[in-house]
């Protein structure tokens, strides 16, 4: 496929040079990646002779309509996937909101990493002890990647990054083979909307000590902290392990840090009425916050993809492993550089004519994956230190990305 998006690179490049483009780059970097995820995904299985018929669509198509076959492509694969892990985990053939209550557990206590955060709710706090756990089969983390790669054609391992340093770490690898636009991972963790990113912790240098942050276009973000490695079963998780975080970060406070600290006090974490939801933390591919940067000289083989969950799709709702902080309705923000404000409440009307969801991230393969490292381009924002382990893969993407 790569005769395929080498044109469309080169149309790209040739867009960003016009003024239009010029005065909203942001923009232009958020169609580029959708019109990429629109050929990866569309081109799945595609024969050389597709090709230029793929990209004649791609270019007639608009943009609405591309995001809507993306997330289409991209909920097929992971239906796919959950009715996989249903098939391996679930003690019947029946759908899990099916079982009887006479075949449930005892809820699993969540894991106390250190490393989680409160999930908010709207209303009186509430007491789910006695919410029922569905009885899955007793197999191991290990036993359900294995069985998954076995009928899907891969899972993901953990284990030492290959790239050349020392701030490497561990590092995401494929284990089997994927094609182009395959959905290869899940970014887990807790959800954040731009109104409740004082309770990140941390904030509001967030990401001091903390490499498992990400966010969209949308500015909505996802903190895989709290998830970790996943878990050994299926539970009651709202990423909730500790009850109060250090807002202010120890050092000096200068600059934009002084102004943030101005204009939003962090604040203190409480448990203001704490939800849960029934999440699979066996699952294999929701480990994509261990993907690593490129290193000079090696190129990314994945790319991120906002993938907007139907909560009305309850089967899959334990397979999806993020939990949202705060409202279940999203609060209307608008954007003044790194600032974001509240726009006003939002339209009942509008809220009502879509279906409620869930905002995560997946990663998409870019080209055809054997048995090899995942490597995701981080994009870090070249207005700010980058670190010394970063080597830019496009500079240019990079400055519209965060313009």
């Amino acid at each position: 496929m790569a005769f395929l998006f080498q044109k469309f690179q080169e149309a790209v490049k040739t867009l960003a040079r016009s003024p239009v483009f010029a005065r909203e780059p942001r923009h232009l970097q958020f169609e580029a990646d959708i019109n990429r995820l629109f050929l990866y995904t569309r081109g799945r299985n595609a024969e050389e002779a597709d090709a230029e018929d793929i990209i004649d669509i791609a270019s007639k198509a608009s943009l609405e309509d591309q995001q809507k076959q993306v997330q289409d492509n991209i909920h097929s694969q992971i239906k796919t996937f959950c009715n996989t892990l249903d098939g391996l985990l679930l003690s019947d053939s029946k759908n899990m909101n099916e079982l009887p209550e006479s075949c449930s557990q005892t809820k699993a206590t969540p894991r106390c990493s250190g490393l989680s955060f409160a999930v908010g709710r709207d209303g009186p706090p509430s007491d789910n002890s006695g919410t029922a756990v569905p009885q899955t089969k007793p197999l191991k983390p290990a036993e359900v990647s294995q069985s998954f790669k076995d009928r899907i054609g891969y899972t993901l391992d953990i284990k030492p990054s290959q790239i050349p340093h020392k701030d490497a770490g561990q590092g995401l690898f494929l284990d089997g083979g994927a094609d182009v636009g395959a959905v290869v991972a899940l970014y887990p963790g807790v959800v954040y909307f731009p109104a409740y990113y004082q309770y990140i912790p941390g904030y509001p240098r967030v990401d001091v000590h903390n490499p498992y942050l990400i966010t969209r276009y949308d500015g909505t973000v996802i903190n895989a902290q709290p998830w970790g490695v996943g878990g050994e079963n299926r539970e009651l998780w709202d990423g909730f392990s500790i009850t109060e975080v250090r807002a202010n970060v120890p050092g000096a406070v200068g600059g934009s840090d002084r102004i943030w600290k101005l204009l939003s006090k962090p604040l203190e974490a409480k448990r203001w009425g704490s939800g849960q939801d029934m999440l699979e933390r066996r699952n294999p591919l929701a480990f994509a916050h261990f993907a690593n940067h490129p290193s000079k000289g090696m190129s990314p083989n994945v790319m991120v993809c906002p993938y907007d969950f139907p909560l009305t799709e309850e089967d899959m709702r334990p397979y999806i492993p993020n939990v949202l902080f705060g409202r279940s309705q999203e609060v209307k923000m608008k954007r003044f550089g790194s600032f974001w404000f509240k726009s006003g409440s939002s339209d009942k009307r509008e809220l009502e004519a879509h279906v409620p969801v869930l905002k995560t991230l997946v990663l998409v393969a870019t080209r055809a994956l054997s048995d090899e490292e995942v490597l995701l381009n981080y994009r870090l924002s070249n207005s700010k230190r980058r670190p010394a382990w970063y080597t830019p893969v496009d500079e240019e993407e990079d400055r519209r990305r965060w313009s």
